[in-house]
């Protein structure tokens, strides 16, 4: 019998006209790319054959199995230089790659580049030390008299500063491990304790209503008590050093529903106050972006509002609407670098006012470029959202959030973006942690293993340790690989209330009173 053939396709026809046929897609060019060390100039590895179109997080990873042998991905940026082109102070203008060689190379519109070129690619790490886990409980520091309720490490990492019910801060040196001053004056709990970004002052504010300024170097206190709320003082922020290292200022919210910004280095006195809210102010941040990057005021109320400031005059931007229920914590992806402004891992101290800020302004600088300043606000309608108010391309008008994010089970206590902005932390009422991407507010993994609400976080500054603390009265430090358990730091007798990461080492308190110092 014969062979049949199929009978012939027939041409899609639609009204009549006959279906246009699709177009060749150009397969990428092959490229070949050397990965150089920016600091030396040395090769990282052997020349290799690449196509152009391969995503910058390819080529991280790549760069990260050809030339490292630890198990940890190094992150790396990517950059080129223009042969011939010195327009820049003398030294070779770079096209930095965000996207891939082909988008940001191959297309560049003032560069000709040919896809038969040896493209060198200058890789410079982005974190160049590695933080050890706690094991090990070193020091128990006794001294508080009531219920430990804040904690802060100063910008270098040499002091902390402790905040109790007994109506006293403390300062602690991290060096020796011992106490250092006390500090005496409010007349109630002190419930919130920040440094400023040259380690020059301390801000205290209490159940009192007032806020006090404090020498760290003395223990004494810097003039009179600021006074002026009526209510406690829930939360304090100092303006960035980047935008203002002589004399920064100083914002505090409180209960009474306002928010007060205080000339801080000068005469004390009052600048403005911020009274747009109808209920509680519990949070404010000091934030480096806004509009020409002059610095932004955000608070969250109960009231179920953010609202965003012009940190120069008060004047209003935005008010934010989402939330359902009180909003009780906010962060930024620049939180790390504004808090420890010009002090980085190196240990470099500035000499002058204006080195401080030109080194704060480059660290704040390579953080918001690739992305700009972004938002986490974390309510008691057990959501977060995350907002990009200022974005890079301009005027965003009526702000919408970027993601909403679900999944807790009771109430946020706290969210914490990582030193590096790539991911942001939230700990709840419900016992949980979970991981989020800093970028698009994706949802990562959830950390469980506490029994009890979980209180408060804190990143290690390599971004790849988490911390928390809980009603449980344990520490538990997590791994960011595997998002599992790494360390269980039990030896608080009660609940732990503030946790904090300085270094290598992670400090500790809450209800027992003591101050715990862990190592690895």
């Amino acid at each position: 019998m014969a062979t049949l053939l199929p009978p012939p396709k027939r041409q899609k026809v639609y009204h009549g006209v006959p279906e246009p046929e699709p177009e060749p897609v150009q397969p990428a060019p092959n490229v070949v790319v050397q990965f150089v060390s920016e600091d030396d100039g040395k090769p990282l590895a052997p020349a290799v054959n690449l196509p152009a179109n391969i995503p910058r997080d390819a080529l991280e990873s790549l760069v990260n199995k050809l030339s490292t042998t630890d198990d940890d991905p190094v992150p790396f940026s990517f950059s080129i230089a223009v042969p011939g082109d010195t327009s820049n102070n003398g030294a070779p203008t770079r096209i930095v790659i965000s996207n891939s060689i082909e988008k940001d190379v191959l297309s560049h519109p003032t560069h000709d580049f040919s896809p038969e070129d040896i493209f060198v690619i200058q890789c410079s790490p982005q974190a160049v030390f590695k933080v050890r886990p706690a094991t090990r409980c070193s020091s128990t520091l006794s001294g508080h008299s009531s219920p430990i309720l804040c904690a802060s490490f100063s910008p270098t990492g040499n002091l902390l500063a402790t905040g109790s019910g007994d109506c006293n801060a403390r300062l602690w040196d991290l060096f020796t491990e011992t106490p250092s001053h006390v500090l005496s004056g409010h007349k109630g709990w002190v419930l919130c304790v920040e440094w400023d970004g040259m380690e020059r002052k301390l801000a205290t504010g209490g159940h009192d209503g007032h806020v006090r300024l404090w020498d760290p170097k003395s223990g004494k206190p810097i003039g009179d008590a600021m006074r002026g709320h009526t209510k406690w003082v829930t939360s304090i922020a100092w303006e960035p050093i980047h935008i203002n290292a002589a004399a920064p200022r100083l914002a505090s919210s409180s209960k009474d529903g306002s928010v007060r910004v205080w000339l801080a280095s000068t005469t004390r006195q009052l600048e403005y106050t911020l009274g747009g809210h109808s209920a509680s102010v519990n949070v404010v941040r000091w934030g480096g972006g806004g509009v020409g990057g002059k610095g932004v005021l955000y608070t969250a109320s109960s009231d179920r509002t953010v609202r965003v400031w012009d940190a120069n005059g008060g004047k209003p931007i935005y008010t934010l609407k989402d939330h359902a229920h009180w909003v009780t914590t906010l962060a930024l992806n620049t939180d790390f670098v504004l808090r420890t402004g010009p002090y980085d891992h190196t240990g470099k101290k500035p000499k002058s006012d204006q080195e401080a800020q030109s080194l704060s302004k480059a660290r704040y600088d390579a953080l918001a470029t690739s992305v700009p300043e972004l938002l986490i606000s974390g309510s008691d309608d057990q959501t977060l959202y995350l907002w990009s108010l200022f974005p890079a391309s301009g005027d965003a008008g009526k702000p919408k959030p970027v993601a909403r994010l679900t999944g807790h089970q009771k109430q946020l206590s706290h969210v914490a973006f990582s030193p590096d902005g790539r991911f942001a932390a939230s700990a709840a009422f419900d016992n949980s942690v979970r991981i989020w991407e800093g970028r698009t507010g994706k949802f990562v993994a959830t950390l469980r293993g506490h029994v009890g609400a979980v209180y408060r976080l804190a990143w290690s500054a390599d971004s790849r340790l988490l911390v928390s603390a809980s009603k449980d009265s344990t520490l538990k430090i997590w791994d960011l690989k595997t998002y599992k358990l790494k360390t269980d730091l039990p030896g608080h007798t009660d609940e732990v209330y503030c946790v904090d990461f300085v270094a290598d080492k992670v400090v500790s308190g809450g209800r027992d009173r003591k101050v715990k110092i862990w190592k690895n």
